[in-house]
């Protein structure tokens, strides 16, 4: 396994996760429990696919982990929106948006000069 600890996204998609997991709970305490669910699965499956990529089986299956992690960047964003826009939801604060739009950059640019060394 490659040293996780000193690996700048695979910190930050951690971190992400953990700054979900305390935004889910705001949406539980309110009993909105699909939308916590499904903000949950997205927000903290970015860095679970990151890091099942540090163990890749070659360079294109750590292209597809990638690959997921960006899905899933999208995706939470979309549920984040959604609370911001409801006025029945909490709303998220700008660190967790401008989080998401840090490792959705990060992991575009990790796609992008993988794809670039593989063809070379």
């Amino acid at each position: 396994m490659r040293n996780i600890k000193d690996n700048p996204i695979v910190n930050m998609t951690f971190n992400f996760s953990l700054d979900i997991i305390d935004f889910v709970q705001q949406l539980k305490k309110q009993k909105d429990w699909d939308l916590a669910s499904q903000l949950f699965r997205s927000g903290t499956s970015i860095g679970a696919n990151v890091w099942e990529a540090q163990n890749a089986e070659s360079p294109k299956d750590f292209i597809h982990k990638f690959k997921i992690s960006a899905k899933e960047c999208d995706e939470t964003e979309y549920w984040l929106e959604l609370c911001k826009a409801s006025r029945h939801l909490p709303t998220p604060d700008e660190k967790l948006f401008n989080d998401r739009h840090s490792i959705s950059k990060a992991i575009s640019k990790i796609i992008g000069t993988t794809k670039r060394n593989i063809s070379r």
